[in-house]
């Protein structure tokens, strides 16, 4: 619980750039915004039509006592809804980075800047890209997972929440840190590496962010501390823990 609550600090800390930059910081918010705005509609839209979903997808219920069928339509309902969250939250993030690639890019530069800057090694659009490809393809794996979870009796619905919750905090740290780490030429094997060295810690910022972007309006306000906060991460964790014998130049001075 020490490393969970170490990574939940690591995005408060990151909050805390608004005060050091706050012009960098606002513009974050700008692609936020229009992705947050999209995904949204999508999502209740799909909140207004779960029942009927629900219903198509349970025929065989259809001759059940209706005690029965509600509990059945419920579950898939739920189910239904919580898979569609997992895959807004990851395409979210995946997205708006993608989108606000110019504006996240002042903000993680700021962030190593501040703390004497790193090599540079270029990100890309074309890696940009793949990441979001891969990130959202990653999220639909989950939201299948926590799905077919969720149509578990009773504790199905409570269960593929949580499990949707860790593994999407999970996809949130691995993706937010890769810019930074990227500048230091890790590559995503030994990114992944460096996280399970530090699951607790990575888990908290993860799990952190991911409920930040549950509240609404959550998302566009935590996306540009979530950016500040990972490159801190990342610096903090390769700092402690260099790969493969590399010097620690994750953390310059």
């Amino acid at each position: 619980m020490t490393q969970f609550a170490a990574g939940v600090r690591m995005l408060a800390q990151g909050f805390g750039w608004w005060r050091r930059r706050p012009g960098v910081m606002a513009a974050g918010l700008v692609p936020a915004l229009i992705v947050g705005a999209v995904l949204l509609a999508g999502v209740i839209t799909l909140a207004v039509f779960v029942p009927s979903i629900a219903t198509a997808l349970t025929p065989f219920a259809d001759e059940w006592p209706s005690v029965w069928a509600n509990v059945v339509r419920f579950a898939v309902g739920a189910a239904t809804l919580g898979a569609a969250l997992v895959i807004a939250v990851v395409s979210f993030t995946a997205l708006t980075l993608l989108i606000g690639e110019p504006f996240y890019d002042r903000i993680w530069r700021s962030v190593e800047d501040a703390t004497g800057g790193v090599p540079d090694v270029p990100y890309g659009f074309a890696r940009a890209l793949a990441d979001t490809v891969w990130l959202i393809a990653r999220g639909i794996g989950v939201a299948l997972l926590s799905g077919v979870v969720g149509f578990v009796p009773v504790v199905g619905s409570a269960a593929g929440a949580v499990l949707g919750i860790v593994l999407t905090g999970w996809l949130l740290t691995d993706e937010l840190t890769s810019r930074a780490l990227t500048a230091r030429g890790v590559d995503a094997a030994r990114r992944r590496r460096l996280l399970r060295a530090h699951r607790g810690e990575a888990l908290g910022f993860g799990v952190a962010t991911q409920l930040c972007f549950l509240v609404p309006l959550g998302a566009v306000a935590v996306m540009p501390a979530a950016v500040a906060g990972s490159t801190m991460l990342a610096q903090s964790l390769l700092a402690r823990s260099p790969i493969d014998g590399e010097a620690a130049v994750a953390s310059p001075r």
